[in-house]
């Protein structure tokens, strides 16, 4: 599998998961504030991961020319 394959298939994974968490959280079935807040810290986390691979995809991409 080609960098661009991969990144592109962690890029995908990374929408699909925050927007069912999203939607979890604006459909209002978070039980308790601390699942809410549990749901929020996902999101964050995948917000975070999402910038590590585009600052990577970036680095490699410099680094090609």
């Amino acid at each position: 599998m080609e960098p661009h394959q991969i990144f592109r298939y962690m890029m995908n994974e990374i929408n699909t998961i925050r927007s069912e968490q999203a939607i979890f959280l604006a459909s209002g079935r978070a039980a308790s504030y601390d699942e809410y807040r549990h749901v929020c810290g996902v999101i964050r986390g995948l917000n975070h991961a999402e910038n590590i691979v585009n600052d990577l995809v970036q680095k490699m991409e410099k680094s090609n020319e």
